[in-house]
Order: structure tokens, then C-alpha cells, then sequence
């Protein structure tokens, strides 16, 4: 089993445990049924594949969204790491970050769980780790200078492209392989970066791109 499958796996691990308390707190609506978020998060492979009926992985969720939504964008950092009550933010405590980043990671999934469950570029890790650093902003740790409300987080969020195009993801977390086909193979660490940039910023370059604005 490769290191960082097995530690997404490892109950020890604190965002690991955010992981699963926000799969099953959570419900979603999938075929016409109300079922929990954890049902469809696959807690066995590294990858899925056309054939699986889940939206993503668990390693995906803990490593990309969970950890940059407690830390920002340094939970990039930790893509390799167990985290333990002791690497928190300082002047937090594990009932507090749980109580917060379940609330906020939750709320995210459900409002935009259509576009989960297509496997849209939403689900790619590079996006989920942007995404958790935008959403680290409305958490109470935040440094004030960048702190923002979950209201404005959904405001800079309202019209994004989620679909998989190279005119909205190329040369943000993604590129054109040679078949035409968008690759999302990247790296979180090389473009989490990118992908909050253009969430904080909807005028930039890369902002107006995912937002299918013309130039």
C-alpha cells in the first residue's frame, strides 16, 4: 500500500478523523436518495477510474481540502505527514478546528455536490487544496489580514466553470497531453498556489480563465 494511502487510512491521523466525521454527518442526494457523503468517498485507491460509482477518494478529501482548510496554504505541507492535536494552529484546539472545519467543508460539498458528483475539475486534488485555502479564510484562526466570511467565500465562488476544459484549467492545474485529452495529473504543491490565486482574484488572468470570462 503506498505511505500516503495507508496514512489517509490511519484513524491517528486528526484530519484523517475530520475526514470521516464529515462523511457522515454529511448526506448528499445521489440516484433520487439521501445517503451519506462517505458512501461515495472511495477509501481504497489513490486514483479512481471510469468505472467507479464513488466521486473521489479519501485520500484526496484529507489531503487536499482537510488540511488546507486548517492550515491554509501551509497544509501543503503535511500531503505526506500525519498530523497530530500538536501541529493545530496556535491558539486553536482540536474540538475547535473539528467544530469549524467539518461546519465549513460540509457546506461546500452540499452546496456544490452536482458538480462532486460528475467528477467535474472540482474533484481534481490541485482544486480541492485551492479550494480548502480559500475556505481556510473563513475559518476563526485565520490571520486577520486575510480573514473573510463564508458568505464571501460563496460570492467569489458563484461563477466558476467546474466542467473539464482546457479553456478553463489549462495552464491552471492542468495541461493538454498529446491526445487533446485535459491532464489534472500535477501536483498539489505545484498548483494549489495557482488555483487560490485565481479563486481570491476573479479579475487576473487565471481568474477570468476558470471563470469563462473573454478577454
Amino acid at each position: 500500500m503506498a505511505k500516503n494511502l495507508a496514512m489517509s487510512m490511519g484513524q491517528r491521523d486528526l484530519a484523517t478523523r475530520l475526514s470521516h466525521i464529515v462523511g457522515e454527518k454529511l448526506e448528499v442526494e445521489s440516484d433520487g436518495q439521501r445517503v451519506p457523503f462517505a458512501k461515495l468517498v472511495n477509501v481504497g485507491k489513490r486514483q479512481l477510474t471510469r468505472t467507479d460509482k464513488e466521486v473521489l477518494t479519501l485520500s484526496a478529501l484529507i489531503r487536499a481540502l482537510i488540511l488546507t482548510t486548517v492550515f491554509g496554504s501551509k497544509g501543503v505541507k503535511y500531503s505526506a505527514a500525519n498530523v497530530h492535536e500538536g501541529d493545530l494552529p496556535s491558539h486553536t484546539d482540536a474540538d475547535e478546528v473539528e467544530t469549524v472545519v467539518v461546519r465549513l467543508v460540509s457546506r461546500l460539498i452540499g452546496n456544490r455536490f452536482p458538480d462532486f458528483a460528475r467528477r467535474s475539475a472540482i474533484t481534481a486534488p490541485a482544486v480541492m487544496a485551492g479550494l480548502g485555502i480559500l475556505l481556510h479564510r473563513a475559518t476563526l484562526w485565520c490571520a486577520p489580514v486575510d480573514v473573510m466570511s463564508y458568505e464571501r467565500v460563496e460570492r467569489l465562488l458563484a461563477d466558476f466553470r467546474w466542467e473539464r476544459e482546457p479553456a478553463y484549467w489549462d495552464g491552471v492545474c492542468a495541461s493538454v497531453g498529446s491526445t487533446g485529452r485535459l491532464n489534472f495529473s500535477g501536483g498539489v504543491k505545484d498548483s494549489a498556489g495557482r488555483v487560490a490565486g485565481a479563486l481570491l482574484d476573479p479579475h487576473s488572468e487565471l481568474g477570468r480563465r476558470i471563470r469563462g470570462a473573454r478577454s
